[in-house]
């Protein structure tokens, strides 16, 4: 039972992962650039439409990989918080793991509750577009952090 258990979370652990890292990917590549060839100067109206639909998938995604993830540490027992085992590398992987994953969340969150709405409220177009370009490049850098934290899962489930 325990095993079913432990393979249904993981299972949670690794949708929530492909939505959000997925989506993620999927704007970068193929919204932003498609919306701004066949929009021009529209496509930020596009660009807002795509984002009323992915928050709230990106935000149930994180609620499961944290829900899942907390599970499946505790089920797997793989990780300690007692101080000797910070000189173990798994343990060491994971917790490098961990802190990107909260700069992911940090940076989404922000994103979203703080930067989007002061794009919204600012009336100058150099600003704005400062802005909107800084909201971008953080999108750029969950994706970059995403791919690292796939990488240190990889290691994390060989060793």
């Amino acid at each position: 039972m325990k095993d079913l258990i432990l393979v249904t979370f993981y299972w949670i652990h690794l949708v929530a992962t492909i939505l959000w890292i997925g989506g993620i990917s999927f704007i970068l590549f193929i919204a932003i650039p498609s919306s701004k060839q066949a929009l021009g100067t529209e496509a930020g109206k596009l660009m807002s439409e795509i984002a009323k639909r992915f928050t709230p998938l990106a935000n149930l995604s994180i609620a499961l990989l944290i829900i899942s993830g907390i599970f499946l540490q505790v089920l797997s027992r793989k990780f300690s918080w007692e101080i000797s085992y910070l000189e173990n590398s798994v343990t060491m992987t994971l917790i490098i793991k961990h802190i990107l994953v909260f700069g992911m969340i940090a940076i989404h969150f922000y994103r979203g509750l703080l930067l989007v709405p002061k794009i919204k409220r600012t009336v100058l177009d150099v600003k704005k577009a400062t802005l909107q370009k800084l909201s971008i490049n953080l999108v750029k850098v969950n994706f970059v952090l995403g791919l690292i934290v796939l990488l240190l899962s990889g290691i994390l489930h060989i060793t």
